[in-house]
């Protein structure tokens, strides 16, 4: 297909990679020369701390995206193919650079994030005036919106029905990549420095000018770009086997770990699903793919839910369930920061938030069980916790977050019902039978015998005296107890309760 435009500008957002990318595609075909931006958008980082691992991993995986931009370049015999990087609101920055570049479209790929289509209508607004177009595509999921629904044209809310419906649904050429080194002649050389519009750079620059500082993220050799997704998925393919028997214990190398490459999209959900798919089929790593692409069809769906359902992001899916009173005043305060700071006396909960605190990551199996401890031990508002995990968590996306927090909550679609109350020791006894998650993360308690390190408060006095352990001194008292709470939770829901 012959290009239709002189010139566009593909705007990456949570897309960072050169290969399979929807928007970079359809640009390459449309015109005769592309440029690529990404924008770190003020608006988003103004609020942020200083040392934020997202930030980083943003920034070194552009580093890389530079790179592998100007090899599809020199593939072609176009020397100096660079990413341009602005530093400043989105909302101006897109449309200034369109209209510097002289561009006629905008490409980009779809965020349903709220906060991001109010972005989008603004650029988009902003750039119609001027008679540019913005043109987007979905990238991030394999069925987005309202691309799958009941037989009367609803979208669904339980996942079982929806998995089925999808899977009814998925054909190989839904999965094909989309080419992009074929087409990479158009990508357009970066003039010299002087020509760049002001506030432009080549290339992404040093993370400090952009006020940020670095962390421990190499440190905990957090392999960022396209690159380190190929790498952490080659290793899964090799255990991806074992996926549903090892995912669930957080002291075993059990998941994929890709949930940041996805989030920010240095690797494509095509290609994810397509290499689990495969291995649905006879073989030793049937069942374990199986499970894992379940889990890919959850991401899918929670991004349905929150695109028609945008109200999730402060309400509950379930109205009725905003009529839970949940605790408030100085002592929930307290007990929310005790959550927070992994210091409740219950040491899966307290070694699961030192993980995400030291780490920006937390096991999945963890994630549910703090969050039921949050609002059915200690009675806080889910709401409390999902900001804290957005604060937190280098793979944070809404869709997910806010999925996971509200099905803990109960307060979500086809969530936990509200009398399932996870019980912190024997979820601890079930997942982390050794204590080895506990003792890497509660150094503490590692001299403790396995039969007390659930539940110190329970051990023996000559027990704790003997590894010196004191409760109170070296690890807290429970900050509640967890058959009185149930009761507490059991009440609280009874506003639910079916007349």
């Amino acid at each position: 297909m012959a290009p239709t435009i002189d010139r566009a500008l593909v705007w990456f957002r949570r897309d960072l990679r050169s290969t399979d990318n929807a928007a970079l595609h359809r640009a390459l075909l449309a015109a005769r020369e592309v440029w690529c931006v990404f924008v770190f958008d003020r608006d988003i980082l103004d609020s942020l701390p200083s040392r934020d691992r997202r930030v980083e991993f943003i920034h070194d995986s552009l580093v890389e995206l530079d790179r592998d931009l100007a090899d599809l370049g020199d593939d072609h015999g176009r020397a100096g193919v660079r990413l341009l990087v602005v530093h400043d609101s989105a909302i101006d920055a897109v449309p200034a650079l369109a209209r510097a570049l002289d561009v006629r479209a905008v490409y980009a790929n779809h965020d349903d994030e709220p906060a991001s289509l109010a972005r989008d209508a603004a650029v988009a607004d902003a750039l119609e005036r001027t008679g540019i177009a913005l043109r987007t595509s979905k990238d991030h999921v394999v069925f987005e919106r309202s691309e799958v629904l009941t037989l009367a044209g609803k979208p669904y809310s339980v996942f079982t029905p929806y998995k089925n419906a999808w899977l009814k649904q998925l054909e190989p050429h839904v999965l094909e990549a989309y080419p992009v080194a074929p087409h990479a002649a158009a990508l357009a050389p970066v003039p010299p420095v002087a020509d760049l519009p002001a506030g432009v750079t080549a290339g992404p620059p040093a993370l400090e000018s952009l006020g940020f500082e670095r962390t421990n993220l190499h440190e905990l050799r957090v392999p960022t770009g396209a690159s380190g997704a190929q790498h952490l998925l080659a290793d899964f393919l090799d255990r991806i086997g074992d996926y549903e028997d090892t995912r669930n214990f957080p002291a075993v190398k059990g998941p994929s770990y890709l949930s940041v490459h996805l989030r920010f999209g240095t690797v494509s959900i095509r290609e994810l699903v397509r290499v689990a798919w495969e291995r649905t089929g006879p073989g030793p790593a049937a069942r374990g793919a199986q499970v894992w692409l379940s889990e890919l069809i959850w991401r899918d769906f929670y991004h349905q839910i929150l695109h028609h359902h945008p109200r999730v992001v402060s309400r509950s899916f379930k109205p009725e369930y905003d009529g839970v009173v949940w605790e408030t005043g100085p002592h929930a305060d307290e007990l929310f920061t005790a959550w927070c700071e992994g210091r409740t006396g219950y040491p899966l909960v307290d070694a699961a938030m030192a993980q995400i605190n030291q780490t920006g990551y937390m096991h999945n199996r963890l994630r549910m069980v703090v969050a039921s401890f949050l609002t059915k031990d200690l009675g806080l508002d889910w709401r409390r916790g999902e900001r804290y995990f957005a604060r937190q968590l280098i793979d944070f996306d809404l869709a997910a977050n806010n999925g996971g927090w509200q099905w803990a909550a109960s307060t979500g679609c086809d969530a936990q019902p509200y009398f399932r109350i996870f019980n912190p020791v024997s979820q601890s006894q079930k997942f982390d039978p050794d204590g080895t998650f506990i003792r890497r993360y509660l150094p503490q308690l590692a001299a403790l015998p396995t039969s007390s390190i659930h539940a110190p408060w329970a051990a023996p006095p000559m027990e704790l005296l003997a590894v010196g352990v004191e409760l109170g001194r070296d690890y807290p008292e429970p900050v509640v107890d967890h058959a009185e709470a149930r009761l507490r939770t059991l009440a609280r829901y009874g506003v639910v309760k079916a007349p």
